[in-house]
């Protein structure tokens, strides 16, 4: 199914999703911004495709879909942060979710890479991309959640990895 054409063909997307702030041991944090607004920069965002998907195989999918790399490759380390946010979705993209759906539910991980890497966007949903400090990523983010989840990163990013 598509989420064009009539209401009863459309397949809407489920308010539950994940961010992955992708970092490495200095805390330097991958954003990507948006190809439909630019000017937002974020961390890899998504949603989980079924009810039934976990939220740990959402993130590991739209790691790779948003920048191509792989979330359980060796020297990965995709550490779940135990965290949710519950948000009000923004007005401008309400009608991807069924008719009275308004506030989506995050879950979020942090993915530590061992150094920045060039990253491959899928061009239909991202621009550009920049690696930088803890502080100056929280500051550049549009997204009040994102922004904050990354002023976390000194703390949860020095977990052991698992």
């Amino acid at each position: 199914m598509s989420n064009f054409g009539p209401p009863e063909n459309r397949r809407f997307k489920l308010p539950q999703s994940v961010l992955v702030v992708i970092h490495t041991p200095a805390l330097e944090v991958l954003l990507i911004e948006r190809a439909d607004a630019p000017g937002f920069w974020q961390s890899v965002t998504g949603s989980k495709d079924t009810d039934g998907e976990s939220f740990r195989a959402a993130a590991v999918r739209e790691v790779r879909e948003e920048t191509g790399l792989d979330a359980q490759a060796p020297g990965h380390h995709l550490i779940d942060w135990e965290l949710e946010n519950v948000y009000e979705i923004y007005p401008q993209w309400l009608h991807r979710y069924a008719p009275g759906v308004t506030h989506n539910t995050e879950h979020l991980f942090g993915l530590r890479v061992p150094a920045p890497v060039p990253v491959r966007l899928n061009p239909r949903e991202h621009r550009a991309q920049v690696w930088l400090p803890w502080a100056e990523a929280a500051d550049r983010c549009f997204s009040p959640s994102n922004a904050e989840a990354i002023s976390w990163l000194p703390r949860l990013g020095a977990r052991p990895a698992p």
